[in-house]
């Protein structure tokens, strides 16, 4: 790769050398540590004398911007602070529109590593040791034999047809949903999921329906996409069903394992919901992000598996169940509007990494997802059972968990009057991450109390973090 060097004319070229180099390592485009050209490979792609590169480079390197390393080169040393960038002189005509953006919060974004507390109970994240990376590796392995041997420039935007049917397969067997392959389509995530059926469904004005409380970045993408977001309220057999407004074009649920309180949708409120979608012509986005983790019980029917009327769109994911990195989501589509919603993911971004849908194809087909999902279910039950333990016992005066049979996170209300948002930081300063399910809420009163997930911290960590929560909590509210 050549240089970026133009030249103006043919005088001074060793002045215009100069200044080209200093203002692009002034400005950052040249980072720290990059290695600058040899002199004579710089001089004959730029058709000048070796002389006169090297005497730009030797005024450089005066100026501290350029350093020689002995058999190595000349490189970019590093600068005390970068050049400002420069602000626009003029108004921007869509300045409403990149403020709106702009000044969207950024919901359960998961901290750095650096961020974290010792004692995490953070929801949506799980332990990487639990991760099966020697079955990974071989699967990837097989998908790079596959990707060389492929003649395709692009995939189909709707999936890998191998993944699509490993797919299809795996969550009739697991959630007893009624699935072909040509009805699956391959996301980058669950979220990309929701945002390409909200874009084919969703003008500017329209009524869209969300779970209050319920998933943050659900609401702010049907936001983003100019929605009139009506939030519901949730009882205790999930939305209410009988609160939907005519002229509804979408209803968002987590009928499973509600976000975040984590109850499950009734049988009788799954079929009035199915029967009011279909007065209204709405389509249902069902989102089972977790419930493959389920731990008493018989397993409740999947919301796409009792529809009659094609109007359920299922929405999954494997970031919980592999690794969130991966991004590899799923959504098993209505008729009417899998196409249109093909279409919108090759706008999109063409389609989902080929390498990675053959690995996780291979992933499947072979029952390491399966495995996975059992060896996993053994270390959450363990963990669930220990922070229930908890909440019926000692830390009963201050919290009772809402009854949750799936996921990998308990909803613990409070049970008496406290400073939640203190109690949040006194454990973090004692190393122990906590998360209210305020921020949930949107115009529902909040209800106070704790989202614990159980997917990020051991078993062995469990009691030595929540002692510590309640010695804070005697200071707090003292019983």
């Amino acid at each position: 790769m050549e240089l970026h060097i133009t030249f103006q004319g043919r005088k001074d070229l060793g002045e215009q050398l100069y200044r080209q180099l200093f203002d692009a390592i002034d400005s950052g485009r040249l980072a720290a540590g990059t290695q600058l050209p040899p002199t004579r490979l710089l001089a004959t792609q730029l058709g000048v004398s070796r002389k006169t590169v090297a005497d730009a480079y030797s005024a450089l390197t005066y100026d501290n911007l350029l350093s020689g390393q002995v058999g190595r080169g000349t490189f970019v040393n590093a600068r005390p602070s970068a050049r400002p960038a420069v602000a626009s002189s003029s108004p921007l005509a869509s300045a409403a529109v990149v403020a709106m953006w702009r000044d969207m919060p950024m919901p359960l974004a998961h901290a750095a590593a650096q961020g974290r507390a010792r004692y995490e109970f953070i929801g949506g994240a799980s332990l990487k040791t639990q991760f099966p990376f020697d079955a990974w590796r071989r699967c990837t392995l097989h998908a790079l034999r596959q990707f060389t041997r492929s003649r395709m420039l692009h995939g189909d935007p709707q999936g890998l047809p191998e993944l699509r049917e490993a797919v299809a397969r795996h969550i009739g067997f697991a959630r007893g949903v009624q699935a072909i392959s040509d009805a699956v389509l391959i996301t980058n995530g669950a979220q990309q999921a929701l945002d390409l059926v909200a874009r084919v469904l969703i003008e500017p004005g329209c009524k869209v329906v969300m779970e209050d409380p319920g998933y943050p970045p659900a609401r702010l993408l049907f936001k983003a996409q100019r929605a009139e977001v009506i939030d519901v309220p949730v009882d205790a057999e999930g939305l209410q069903v009988d609160l939907i407004p005519d002229g509804t074009r979408l209803i968002y649920v987590t009928p499973s394992h509600q976000f975040p309180l984590g109850m499950p949708m009734s049988l009788a409120r799954r079929e009035a919901l199915l029967a009011r979608a279909g007065q209204l012509g709405a389509i249902i986005i069902e989102d089972d992000y977790d419930s493959e983790f389920r731990y008493q019980g018989p397993p409740t029917d999947s919301l796409q598996s009792l529809d009659r009327h094609g109007l359920v769109a299922y929405v999954g994911t494997f970031s919980k169940t592999l690794l969130p990195e991966l991004r590899l989501g799923y959504a098993v589509l209505p008729a009417a509007i899998l196409q249109a919603v093909k279409v919108a993911k090759q706008l999109s971004d063409w389609h989902t990494p080929t390498l990675s849908q053959w690995a996780l194809a291979k992933f499947i087909t072979e029952g390491e997802l399966l495995k996975h999902v059992r060896r996993c279910f053994d270390v959450y039950s363990a963990r669930r059972e220990r922070i229930l333990q908890r909440l019926d016992g000692d830390l009963a005066p201050w919290f009772k968990a809402v009854p949750a049979t799936a996921g990998y996170h308990l909803t613990a209300l409070c049970q008496r009057p406290l400073d939640l948002d203190l109690l949040v930081t006194v454990a973090r300063q004692a190393d122990v991450g906590l998360y209210p399910i305020t921020p949930f809420f949107s115009q529902q009163p909040p209800v106070p109390g704790l989202l614990l997930g159980f997917g990020a911290i051991d078993l062995l960590d469990i009691d030595t973090a929540l002692d510590r929560v309640r010695e804070i909590l005697l200071q707090l509210a003292p019983l």
